[in-house]
């Protein structure tokens, strides 16, 4: 197998023959030995249908079909899983994606020997306002935090080699940040392309404003995860044992500071009247409760199953 195509979608019937059948002319044309890889991920439009009757004409067509809508992370997940092909190609349902880059894209990773390249929409067809600055501004963020100069890390056409996609794992709303992912885990030999971008043509965008509000806190998220995220005792005991001897510090001062007034005649108001009591006392809480929350964070990281946080219905071709 030399080509994966994964593909999640949710309500996209009225794209996903044409998306089919241009894939697949641009794969035969080419003499690829493929599979694609759709995965439904709680459509409530005909979707699934469109696919049962794809994969029953062309059995390299398989299918997954979420209980409920998952998420974009979940279901990439999914079909990283199955993917067998050496190349894996992600790309989105809504025929913005074109897949005449794919064989360029395979050609990069196999020839030029890159563990993953991303796309980028260089030329974009979205509203201004609402997409094309919030997203200049997300991608800006990013490449500040990530280290990785990648101008479109929300581009949904990607390119892997298989290994990639087998180590690692995504979750929550991690699909914008998989190059990020694969640096830390190793894959250095990361590149982009400038792909085409193409108007949507059925149908409408089933993202807002709020995935930039979640694609910032997502961005915080991971840079934590990445220098603490096998670790955190090393961020949550540093800042616990600091406060807490801040706090022991104080309260030994002050303490002593009562005794030496006492000690020499000299007037002195109830430690509890003073501020400063209060302050020692609340870092020395706050200190073993980081310190606490260190050590529980590192019982979850060795103690943690990799169950899946998504159910499936169905499979077809599988």
């Amino acid at each position: 197998m030399q080509i994966s195509v994964v593909i999640p979608l949710l309500n996209e019937a009225e794209s996903l023959i044409e998306l089919h059948d241009w894939i697949v002319k641009v794969l035969q044309s080419n003499r690829y030995l493929y599979e694609i890889i759709f995965i439904d991920d709680g459509s409530t439009d005909n979707s699934w249908k469109v696919i049962e009757d794809l994969s029953s004409k062309n059995k390299a067509v398989k299918g997954i079909r979420f209980q409920k809508n998952y998420g974009k992370s979940q279901a990439l997940d999914a079909g990283f899983e199955i993917a067998k092909g050496d190349v894996v190609i992600t790309m989105d349902a809504d025929l913005q994606d074109n897949p005449e880059e794919i064989p360029e894209l395979y050609h990069l990773i196999i020839d030029k020997n890159f563990d993953l390249i991303s796309g980028w929409k260089k030329k974009r067809y979205d509203n201004v306002i609402t997409k094309n600055i919030p997203s200049k501004l997300f991608n800006a963020a990013a490449r500040k935090t990530s280290g990785l100069q990648l101008h479109d890390f929300n581009c949904g056409l990607k390119a892997y080699k298989n290994e990639v996609i087998k180590n690692v794992k995504v979750s929550g709303e991690m699909h914008r940040y998989i190059p990020v992912l694969a640096k830390n885990a190793g894959f250095n030999n990361i590149d982009e392309k400038v792909v085409q971008h193409q108007a949507r043509k059925y149908g409408e965008t089933k993202f807002g404003m709020d995935r930039f509000i979640n694609g910032f806190l997502d961005l915080i998220t991971i840079s934590f995860l990445s220098k603490f995220g096998r670790r955190p005792m090393h961020f949550f005991g540093l800042w616990g044992t600091f406060m807490f001897l801040f706090g022991t510090t104080s309260a030994f001062y002050i303490g002593a500071f009562k005794l030496y007034k006492l000690y020499n005649g000299i007037k002195t108001i109830l430690v509890t009247n003073n501020p400063w009591f209060y302050i020692a006392l609340t870092s020395m809480i706050i200190g073993t409760l980081l310190f606490l929350a260190g050590f529980l964070g590192e019982l979850i990281i060795k103690t943690k199953s990799n169950e899946k946080h998504y159910t499936i219905k169905e499979k077809l071709n599988l």
